[in-house]
């Protein structure tokens, strides 16, 4: 818009997508759709597939190609943050404690998604995959894709629907949550084989990164346990340990940055080490996560949604493809934990409910994606593509969960942990 200065702008563009991502998500929870599914389609309506098609010269001017530098860095930001509470929100020791069904659920809701991805990958890096891009990264990436669960929204939903307490609820978030660090840390070393120009450099960067855990793990977790104890309260409850966990988040994620894997993955590692003692990382996500969830992360949909080109999906051959990894998706993900969940001495309601649950994807996917796209990774027709798996997906588990709740017999005995 002429005459705005580039601050004016920003402030503008974040009063649009925040209106509109408030409309469309306060309307998408009368549908039963967590909040991010509004969110998300915000985005892509004020992108190029639905704005920039209706309204160009609106499009041009609310969102020029020189203000998206701007608003790619407080997304960003809000990222690292939400990135940041979602580590918080991850308790180690609990995860250590997990028993063999949850563990042999996660394994399998990552592992036979990833292996689809990576199994399908050569087929289609041919039509899909950016000019010059090594088979290797391609593959990984698509791999990644399909083996994401959003944990954020798995334990929103599970929340909106009453089941949070419930067995299912309980093993459906200890498995999500497994899978969320198991992702994040086969992400990392996707990105540090991506970003490095040799096999010894991949190698490098990923002891590198393994250093970097262990360091945090074993140096800076205990020390900070041990601070924390011999704080007051008042202390704790204080602006100053607020900036202090923020510091350590800004921090490691520069030390991530610059080993080479990705920002956001040093933020989720700072939250992950803060202590869970005297309530310290609960008070911590609390005050940031109204603020990350309202403001920052609407920004990055819309962020994500001017990427979204749903135009670029334009063949039948192309619509196929999605078909195919859409399938893929929801075989992997679906069968995978509800073959799994069986297997480990679940009966086949929960384990189809556990299946359902953990194919939401959500936020956690275009997370994936973005990095992807910036890294060059993956192209854009694929992005859409990608994007839209994650739309369908999330926006069906609702749906689905209240089918199987239907569809059982009042005979049909509770199912047991």
């Amino acid at each position: 818009m002429h005459g705005l200065t580039p601050l004016a702008l920003l402030l503008l563009q974040a009063a649009v997508v925040l209106l509109l991502s408030r409309l469309l998500g306060t309307l998408g929870k009368r549908f039963g759709q967590p909040l991010v599914i509004g969110e998300v389609v915000a985005g892509i309506l004020l992108g190029p597939t639905v704005l920039g098609a209706l309204a160009p010269s609106i499009e041009a001017a609310l969102f020029p190609p020189s203000s998206l530098n701007a608003l790619g860095l407080v997304a960003q930001l809000g990222l690292m943050l939400f990135m940041f509470v979602v580590g918080l929100d991850v308790d180690l020791k609990a995860l250590g404690g997990l028993g063999k069904s949850a563990a042999i659920t996660s394994a399998a809701g990552i592992a036979v998604p990833f292996a689809l991805g990576m199994a399908i990958a050569p087929a289609l890096a041919a039509s899909l995959a950016p000019p010059g891009q090594a088979l290797l990264g391609f593959s990984l990436f698509l791999g990644i894709a399909m083996a994401v669960t959003a944990f954020p929204v798995l334990a929103r939903l599970l929340n909106e629907k009453g089941l949070a307490a419930t067995p299912v609820g309980n093993l459906a978030l200890a498995a999500a949550a497994v899978g969320d660090v198991a992702a994040w840390c086969l992400l990392a070393g996707v990105v540090s084989v991506v970003r490095a120009e040799s096999l010894t450099g991949a190698a490098t960067t990923t002891l590198a990164a393994l250093a970097y855990l262990v360091a945090l793990a074993v140096v800076f977790r205990p020390a900070l346990t041990r601070l924390v104890r011999a704080l007051s309260p008042r202390a704790l409850e204080g602006q100053g340990a607020l900036a202090a966990a923020l510091l350590l988040m800004l921090l490691s994620c520069f030390g991530t940055e610059l080993i080479g894997i990705h920002a956001l993955f040093g933020a989720f590692a700072a939250g992950a080490i803060i202590p869970r003692e005297r309530g310290l990382a609960h008070a911590i996500s609390t005050r940031l996560e109204d603020l990350v969830g309202v403001l920052f992360l609407p920004l990055f949909f819309a962020l994500s949604g001017l990427r979204t080109e749903i135009g670029l999906v334009d063949s039948p051959t192309r619509w196929l493809q999605f078909g195919l990894l859409l399938f893929l998706a929801v075989a992997g993900k679906f069968g995978g934990v509800s073959v799994a969940a069986r297997l480990s001495g679940q009966r086949w309601p929960m384990a189809l409910e556990l299946g359902v649950l953990m194919n939401t994807r959500g936020l956690m996917e275009l997370v994936v994606l973005n990095v992807g796209l910036d890294l060059g990774v993956i192209s854009r027709p694929l992005f859409a593509m990608l994007v839209l798996m994650a739309l369908v997906t999330t926006a069906a588990t609702s749906p689905l969960l209240d089918l199987l709740a239907r569809g059982r017999s009042p005979a049909t005995p509770p199912p047991v942990p």
